[in-house]
């Protein structure tokens, strides 16, 4: 991106989880990411300007929050998730057809198992502009498991071996809806998703465009480099094939590290909210038979630089 169109200055970082002051009761739940928050309703905040900074300066900080009890009605979730910005649909998920942008997860005992939630990823980076964040409601949980870990990939990316930063510094890299959401339609079908969302390209290391936090930018969809041929890194063949692979396989397994994660159990009407811009996260699908119904207002975001 020319540095025309660069932020030239960020704001202060937000402080270390337990150094923010709040008027809301806040409980860190890692030492890297997430923290519950109590004594709010989302409605109320979808209406109150003070109340709704508050949140979205520790989401900030957090990177994704947690709430329990928010017995909200659709209309609710959807207005304060339109407080961050516009409301996206998803190609392949469905929402709900009074709320535009609400979409429906559902896994109920008349559907097969579906494999898609359990990898680690960042929503919609097959798209230009992939979501800024979400706000997902639980409407029916199953007794037990199903829960989701999120994943702090500005730490992912800080704690990287130096000589790794100075290799993927300048690195782009290629995200697909059609080898992913795209992989089980017929070629037709397929191929029309892929007309409507080409392969998206993004930066390996992403800037915050409000905290000016680096991010490590690879995830599920990510498919491949595409500037990494060059004679500084490929002498031999080799060193593209398996080498670039390898080296985006490192990359997209520094999610798994449980030092950089949270893990939430679901109850009915528990909310989570997250900044999609710098996390990655994991639906555990261990449930099934079990029904879990959730509710997701993703939110439209920026173009990664």
């Amino acid at each position: 991106m020319p540095d025309t169109l660069r932020p030239k200055e960020f704001p202060p970082a937000p402080p270390r989880p337990g150094v923010l002051r709040s008027s809301l009761d806040v409980e860190p739940l890692t030492c890297v990411i997430g923290a519950e928050i109590s004594g709010v309703s989302l409605a109320d905040a979808a209406r109150d300007d003070d109340l709704f900074a508050e949140i979205r300066s520790l989401l900030l900080q957090y990177k994704v929050l947690f709430l329990r009890d928010q017995d909200i009605t659709r209309a609710d979730h959807v207005a304060f998730a339109e407080r961050f910005g516009a409301l996206e649909d998803h190609p392949v998920a469905g929402s709900d057809p009074d709320h535009p942008g609400l979409v429906r997860i559902y896994k109920d005992l008349d559907s097969a198992p579906e494999h898609y939630e359990n990898a680690l990823h960042t929503d919609g980076t097959w798209r230009e502009n992939p979501a800024m964040g979400a706000v997902l409601r639980c409407v029916e949980s199953p007794p037990v498991g199903g829960d989701t870990i999120w994943v702090n990939m500005a730490e992912a990316y800080r704690r990287l071996p130096e000589h790794i930063k100075a290799q993927i510094q300048d690195l782009r890299a290629r995200h697909s809806i059609e080898a992913t959401f795209g992989a089980v339609m017929p070629e037709e079908q397929r191929h029309a998703l892929r007309a409507r969302f080409p392969d998206a390209e993004h930066p390996v290391v992403r800037t915050h465009p409000q905290t000016g936090e680096q991010i490590l930018f690879v995830n599920a969809f990510t498919t491949h480099f595409v500037n990494y041929h060059t004679p500084e890194n490929v002498r031999f063949g080799q060193d593209y094939a398996p080498g670039a692979g390898l080296l985006l396989n490192y990359l997209i397994s520094q999610a798994a590290v449980p030092e950089y994660q949270v893990r939430w159990r679901w109850r009915k009407n528990s909310v989570a909210i997250w900044d999609n811009r710098s996390t990655q996260h994991y639906a555990v699908q261990d449930y099934w038979p079990a029904v879990r119904r959730m509710e997701r207002a993703g939110i439209v975001g920026d173009r990664p630089f």
